[in-house]
């Protein structure tokens, strides 16, 4: 899934859990985590891709004909100049797989509850952004290596979110649940609003 409805959907997550937790989960903390994989993965490769374009002469016309390779599972690992990945492209699969690993999430979610001597639960955004990816990628891009760096098993049978109807969907999804939010704060505004008088 694109990353603005992983912070969406981590947020609506978040929104939810506060209706049966004492402590509520901070929604902007959970909506970063969200996106927190894919901003691991690919900002070192954006950041390149802006110098590049400003410096470096790429353009979109020489740059998009070498993410279309026929049955390249991870487009941004394959891209190739001269016949060698260029380095950009590699850190950006490593990345990707140290991201959208429940492995790597399981550590980490560990490590700061060993810190703070609770669980963070915001960071389990990171932990739905995974769960999400895992059917919303086909195998033909970036496909989800949720056991890495144990295994490289990733999940064949997903749905591309790229497509037409899937974002259609997805978007439509998002708008009706965050309607739903808005009218029931409405509502109870409302409510207090009357209690007062």
């Amino acid at each position: 899934m694109e990353i603005v409805s992983h912070a969406f959907w981590a947020a609506t997550v978040a929104k939810a859990v506060n209706k049966k937790m004492k402590n509520p989960v901070h929604v902007w903390q959970g909506a970063f985590w969200g996106i927190f994989p894919d901003l691991l993965a690919f900002s070192l490769l954006f950041a390149w891709l802006f110098v590049q374009f400003i410096f470096g002469g790429l353009t979109i016309s020489n740059l998009i004909p070498r993410f279309r390779q026929p049955g390249a599972s991870q487009p941004a690992a394959r891209m190739e100049t001269s016949g060698e990945i260029l380095p950009v492209f590699q850190w950006t699969s490593l990345l990707y797989n140290i991201g959208h690993s429940l492995v790597t999430f399981v550590l980490v979610f560990g490590i700061l509850f060993l810190i703070f001597r609770r669980p963070i639960w915001e960071v389990c955004g990171w932990l739905f952004h995974i769960l999400i990816d895992i059917p919303t990628h086909s195998y033909q891009y970036y496909p989800t290596p949720i056991l890495w760096p144990f295994s490289g098993w990733k999940f064949r049978y997903g749905i591309s979110w790229g497509t037409s109807l899937f974002l259609m969907i997805n978007y439509i999804a998002i708008i009706v649940v965050y309607f739903f939010f808005w009218k029931k704060k409405k509502l109870k505004n409302y409510q207090g609003r009357l209690k007062l008088k």
